[in-house]
């Protein structure tokens, strides 16, 4: 989705949906039906988007690593940054919204390994494989998938039709 520059200096897609940004350590939810949630750049980093149709609300997440173990002052600091923090953050904001877990559609992007050798840490697997551990847990499941490789994704959702736009590779695909 290309975004454009308005002259009053917001940021709006061509669609005329207005951009709400997930950065790097960073969540967002919205009941907004004139808003596309985005994040860009999921590489070894996991983009979670939730989305419960019933009521067109949109949670989107972009998480780092995937344990705060032996890091709680920056989990604390950012809750965001982390798999096992953020997740059950991103829940709790969903349900705020009034999102129902059971109604949410749930899908995850990025894991990828960006590096030739990432034999040692493997940070793309291991977000991965704490994303749907944590999910699983908290009795949600994933619906949609595109995780691990070699390439950088772009991520967005209409908060108004639950459309989910991929970016990878110079193309697009569609969710919803």
């Amino acid at each position: 989705m290309e975004a454009k520059t308005t002259a009053g200096g917001s940021n709006q897609f061509a669609d005329g949906l207005k951009r709400l940004t997930v950065w790097v350590s960073d969540l967002k939810t919205s009941r907004d039906r004139e808003v596309r949630l985005i994040t860009h750049s999921l590489g070894p980093c996991i983009g979670l988007v939730c989305y419960d149709p019933a009521i067109h609300v949109a949670g989107m997440l972009h998480f780092q690593l995937p344990n705060s173990k032996n890091h709680e002052r920056r989990a604390q600091e950012n809750p965001c940054m982390f798999a096992d923090t953020a997740i059950p953050l991103l829940l709790r904001k969903m349900e705020g919204l009034g999102a129902v877990r059971d109604r949410m559609i749930v899908s995850a992007f990025g894991g990828a390994s960006m590096l030739k050798d990432e034999s040692i840490f493997k940070i793309g697997i291991q977000n991965a494989r704490a994303a749907k551990k944590i999910l699983w847990q908290q009795c949600v499941s994933v619906t949609h998938e595109d995780i691990g490789g070699y390439l950088s994704r772009t991520v967005s959702i209409a908060i108004g039709t639950g459309r989910l736009n991929l970016r990878k590779d110079g193309k697009d695909y569609f969710y919803g």
